[in-house]
Order: structure tokens, then C-alpha cells, then sequence
């Protein structure tokens, strides 16, 4: 059944992008509770998603394996291009 909007009375089908929105986030809150129940089963997991570092920070370490290794910057260039894109883009000391 396709979703609508009730603006200032007025029945209003979603977009598209609306509709693709909604069932993202629809995804998104049913994901969340899937790993609430998994956590309460498995003491472990929170364990580890307390134990693990940021995304952004194991992003940057592999990052930089990649940067260290010419063989892996040739298989993953696309990734390391990106990354690198951003590190030139915003320097740590700019």
C-alpha cells in the first residue's frame, strides 16, 4: 500500500525518494532491534562492539596498510584513491 503525506488536509502520495527514505529507515530500526535482541542473547557482541575502535579509525588503519603496501594500493584503488581524495582535501594540519 503505497505511503502518504496528510498536508494541511490534503492527501499527498510520497515520491519515489520518499518512499525509498521510509523504507530505508523501516530497515534501518528493524536492523537495530534485531542486534538489541542479539546482544541481550549474546553478552559477547556488546562486548566486542565496546572493544572495537571507531569506524573512522579502522577505516584510517587500513588505509594506511594499503598506503604501505604498492601490490594492495594496485587491488584496492578505488578505495585508497577515495580515502586519499579526503586526506589531500582536509590535511591534518590544514
Amino acid at each position: 500500500m503505497p505511503r502518504h503525506h496528510n498536508i494541511n488536509g490534503n492527501i499527498v502520495p510520497f515520491t519515489a525518494e520518499e518512499e525509498a527514505e521510509w523504507d530505508a529507515r523501516e530497515a534501518a530500526y528493524a536492523e537495530q532491534k534485531a542486534n538489541e535482541v542479539s546482544v541481550e542473547s549474546n553478552p559477547y557482541i556488546a562486548k566486542r562492539k565496546l572493544a572495537y575502535p571507531e569506524i573512522g579509525d579502522q577505516l584510517d588503519m587500513l588505509w594506511h596498510s594499503i598506503d604501505q603496501n604498492p601490490e594492495l594500493k594496485s587491488k584496492y584503488f578505488d578505495f585508497y584513491e577515495a580515502i586519499k581524495a579526503v586526506k589531500v582535501k582536509y590535511p591534518k594540519n590544514g
